[in-house]
């Protein structure tokens, strides 16, 4: 099940208010690597999918693993930009709709939380892929043929 309201608020709050902790940049910077689909809220993972992609470091996207800038003043204006400027985000966003960024969450978001946020997080998509069929095998057998047919036959090498 992923994150509800209450924690996916929470973490947002965490990534957008305590970017200056040094205790804090790692697990914001493993916080944004993780799949939006850990955030059940459709508005929270709007504003997660921007913080991501604004946050993120210019690197090459082929050569280099993602990485984010979290701390200092890009990381603010960043929030800043998506407390101020909801359009950005969606067009259909409203200042009250973002009011909660870059206000802190409060003392029970400690280590313990943020380690049971992870585990909430994942929880969901473990489900998903359980309820996944299995592979067909005919779709398998089709697949080889393919793969056989378009290499060349044995004669067709011989006349080559």
């Amino acid at each position: 099940m992923p994150l509800d309201t209450e924690d996916g608020a929470k973490a947002l709050q965490l990534i957008t208010s305590r970017y200056d902790a040094r205790e804090w940049r790692k697990k914001i910077e493993k916080t944004l690597s993780l799949p939006q689909s850990g955030i059940e809220d459709d508005i929270q993972r709007k504003i997660f999918l921007h913080l991501k992609r604004a946050l993120q470091a210019y690197k090459s996207r082929r050569a280099d693993a993602p990485s984010w800038i979290v701390g200092g003043y890009a990381t603010k204006e960043v929030i800043d930009r998506a407390k101020h400027r909801p359009d950005e985000i969606d067009p259909t966003f409203t200042t009250e709709q973002v009011a909660f960024l870059g206000v802190d969450p409060g003392a029970d978001v400690d280590q313990v939380w943020w380690e049971d946020m992870l585990v909430k997080w994942f929880e969901g998509s473990e489900e998903e892929l359980e309820e996944l069929p299995p592979p067909n095998e005919e779709g398998e057998d089709a697949a080889e043929a393919a793969t056989a047919d378009s290499a060349p036959s044995e004669s067709a090498k011989k006349s080559l």
